[in-house]
């Protein structure tokens, strides 16, 4: 490379979101009339300048690549109205210049992202998070950036970095600056870099090789050396601006490389934030717009005055009203700190402490939620309709836009509800059944893992036709979006992909049936059916009752409610008979089961017991009824269990008084272990409890049973007694209390302390220890 001719070419370092480091670029572009401006990005991107330059294009905008196969990887360069190298583009394309990205394509640097990964780490998945560290001029030694701000007498780096930098005005000080900055940072930290950041080290080397060469083959192309402008990172100009190395044809074959798709995305002030943990970010983006907004205009001395006023609105939106002079104050006061730093003009910093000295009267709790709107902003960019996207892309924004619910394409958190139901006061089917195909995008993005619309109980418990949703647009959406593109062309067609992927490594009926459940929602019907041929398989082997119960139950509500999602259902009815049919069989064999399992068991039982009511048509209740009569009488079986069975036998009348009575005498006689006897009543008191309240022999019989008990199965009665009324509601606590404390002869307060107090460590102990208990032994 011709030393001479390198010497020749403007290096201008910037930072990445710099809206002084654009002012004084546009300034130099303006005096040098450049025929070409080589900026660093990826060189593969050159044909996404002219979407980015559009004139509907509204920043911020990312250019986003990402891997043709899976794992799915992805690498971004964001881009704000007041990026250096945005408005580098703008100016080439305005004045007929030559605008290239010269830094490595993004199949290598996806490729080197992965081998940067410290061997000692975990590796992990190259977000936009981790590939913004890539595009950052920020360096690794974060001390030495503290060191500088402590010298300088700032509050910290950031600040040093405004003040010397951004506010400089100074023709020419601001290229300059950079340079000598660069190259003196880089002395300081490359020796340590070769030395303990290896492969940081490499990186950075290749890049520059590599950009160096690029500028070689644009002056070989016939641009004069002083025609032309190279806008990268500070790290990079020093480096750039020496003779140094080009890389070889050589070099350039051995550099690993994986295939890779662009596109670009609407990017979001949140994301450039540091609050987003945004390596090259900014804490302030919104911010640094209105510096940029003021110093096109030239009224950079009129920055303070409208952030505090930008303050104090936000602040009158909530109710704290701040006056015009209380203003005035804060901007007074922020001159006079930047005075004391010797700054011609306030920073961020000094604009922050007087707007918590004077509009937040000391305190930032007041000023926070204005802060964090004024300085971060909810801006979120656009892209003319069409540029540059992916076929899932357009496919999502179509929906989106068919749905009439592109207003919802924002970084502001909104609840949508919706009714399933058909509007019938409405013409077309369209709009009939709008919220209904809302909610099918909605699962559908759910499924794929993209995280546009969360949703969120009803509170209306059987209003199976409400859905409640919270919609939020962010960078992170859209990235999501784009990384499903390898999972089809479609929304659709990349959820029944996943689906049916689930459904190849599907091993549990639990599972199947939330797979079922799944295609539902999405409306697949071709999976549904694929899901439920799953489900049959895999419930023919199996005898866990608490699974069945669980798979039946969601295909009742698929059943019950499948019409409201025009969704053809009748093919599950025998499969719902038979999984009713086996978990009936079963739960005999499962009732032998430990006190912690039999929670699961009665939870399982109250299931059936709920289809077998809904769909007596088409299940076999007799059958339900007769196992349930088995189990009440079995004495070897956990005793809650057959309590709970007795209890629902009541509440279907499928047992007479007198039977009921007699079972009562039997559980609850003198010489029945506490555990047997209150465990059973415990079982049977979880149902029908208005029932039991009435019957005043059993209460009795209760208290004759509790009264026969010795010292020691007194104490163990009273926890499964306690347990029982925990789950009580407080006016049938009352009733039972009143009702005991007559037999007993005591206050009601007294007999509630004695049910209702909380269990105690041993008492807790003493319920541990049934789950080692053997029933079959009785």
């Amino acid at each position: 490379m011709n030393s001479v001719a390198t010497a020749a070419v403007h290096i201008f370092g910037v930072r990445h979101l710099s809206p002084g480091g654009s002012l004084h670029l546009l300034e130099m572009l303006r005096e040098v009339q450049p025929t070409a401006v080589l900026i660093e990005g990826p060189s593969d991107a050159n044909s996404e300048m002219h979407h980015l330059t559009n004139r509907l294009t509204n920043p911020p905008v990312a250019i986003l690549a990402f891997t043709e196969d899976l794992p799915v990887r992805t690498v971004l360069w964001p881009f704000a109205a007041y990026s250096p190298e945005y408005q580098a583009m703008k100016w080439a394309a305005e004045n007929g210049a030559h605008a290239a990205f010269i830094d490595l394509p993004s199949s290598i640097t996806v490729a080197l992202q992965h081998l940067r990964v410290d061997p000692g780490e975990k590796e992990v998945e190259e977000d936009a998070d981790t590939a913004s560290k890539m595009s950052a001029d920020a360096f690794d030694d974060s001390s030495i950036y503290a060191r500088i701000a402590a010298i300088a007498g700032e509050h910290d780096y950031d600040m040093y970095w405004e003040r010397n930098y951004e506010l400089n005005r100074s023709k020419g000080a601001y290229k300059e600056a950079i340079i000598a900055f660069s190259t003196q940072m880089r002395e300081l930290t490359e020796e340590n870099e070769r030395q303990h950041q290896r492969i940081e080290y490499a990186y950075n080397a290749i890049r520059e090789a590599y950009m160096r060469r690029q500028i070689q083959d644009t002056i070989a192309a016939g641009h004069e050396p002083n025609r032309i402008v190279v806008v990268c990172g500070a790290y990079h100009a020093a480096a750039l601006a020496q003779d140094s190395r080009v890389m070889t044809d050589q070099e350039w074959a051995l550099l690993p490389s994986r295939k890779t798709k662009l596109t670009l995305m609407p990017y979001s002030y949140y994301k450039l934030s540091s609050m987003s943990g945004y390596g090259a970010g900014n804490n302030a983006p919104n911010y640094y717009e209105m510096m940029w907004e003021r110093m096109r205009t030239n009224t950079l001395e009129d920055l303070p005055h409208y952030y505090l006023s930008s303050i104090a609105r936000w602040m009158r939106e909530t109710g704290n009203h701040r006056s015009t002079a209380e203003v005035i104050e804060a901007v007074r006061l922020a001159e006079a700190l930047a005075a004391l730093h010797g700054g011609a003009s306030p920073t961020l910093r000094d604009l922050r402490d007087a707007a918590q000295t004077l509009l937040g009267r000391g305190d930032l709790s007041v000023i926070a939620d204005a802060l964090a709107r004024v300085d971060v902003g909810t801006a979120i960019g656009s892209l003319a309709e069409g540029v540059s996207q992916t076929p899932i892309q357009d496919d999502l924004n179509r929906l989106l836009k068919q749905l009439k619910l592109e207003k919802y394409k924002t970084t502001v958190a909104t609840d949508l509800s919706l009714d399933l139901r058909e509007n019938r006061r409405v013409a077309s089917e369209e709009s009939a059944f709008l919220d209904l195909n809302r909610s099918t995008l909605f699962h559908r993005l759910v499924w794929l893992g993209i995280s546009f619309a969360k949703i969120r109980p009803s509170g209306q418990e059987q209003a199976t036709w409400a859905e409640h949703w919270v919609i939020q647009w962010s960078p992170e959406v859209e990235i999501q979006v784009v990384e499903s593109t390898l999972l089809g062309e479609t929304v659709e067609v990349a959820s029944a992909y996943v689906l049916q992927q689930k459904l190849e490594g599907c091993s549990t009926i639990a599972e199947a049936s939330m797979l079922i459940r799944t295609a539902c929602d999405c409306r697949m019907l071709e999976q549904m059916e694929t899901a439920r041929q799953t489900l049959q398989r895999l419930a023919a082997d199996s005898r866990d009752v608490v699974q069945i119960a669980a798979a039946a139950k969601e295909l009742s509500m698929i059943i019950s409610y499948g019409d409201l999602r025009r969704m053809e259902t009748t093919r599950l009815l025998p499969l719902l008979e038979q999984l009713f049919m086996r978990a009936c069989l079963f739960l005999l064999d499962a009732a032998q089961c430990n006190d912690e399992a039999a929670s699961d068991i009665m939870a399982a039982m109250n299931e059936l017991n709920r289809i077998a009511l809904e769909h007596s048509e088409q299940v076999d209740e007799s059958l339900w009824l007769q196992e349930l009569l088995h189990l009440s009488e079995r004495d070897d079986r956990n005793p809650r269990l057959s309590g709970f069975a007795c209890a629902i036998l009541m509440e279907r009348h499928a047992i007479t008084h007198q039977q009921c009575a007699e079972e009562v005498s039997r559980r609850l006689s003198p010489g029945i272990p506490a555990d047997l006897g209150a465990g059973w009543f415990e079982g049977l008191s979880q149902r029908n409890r208005y029932a039991l309240l009435s019957r005043q022999s059993l209460w009795e019989q209760l208290n004759a049973y509790i009264v026969s008990l010795s010292d020691d199965e007194f104490a163990r009665a009273l926890v499964f007694l306690r347990r029982a009324f925990s789950s009580f509601a407080p006016r049938e606590k009352t009733m039972i209390a009143e009702l005991l404390g007559e037999l007993w002869g005591v206050h009601t307060d007294q007999a509630a302390e004695i049910l209702t107090g909380d269990l105690k460590e041993d008492e807790v102990k003493m319920i541990d220890e049934l789950n080692e208990f053997d029933f079959e032994d009785f």
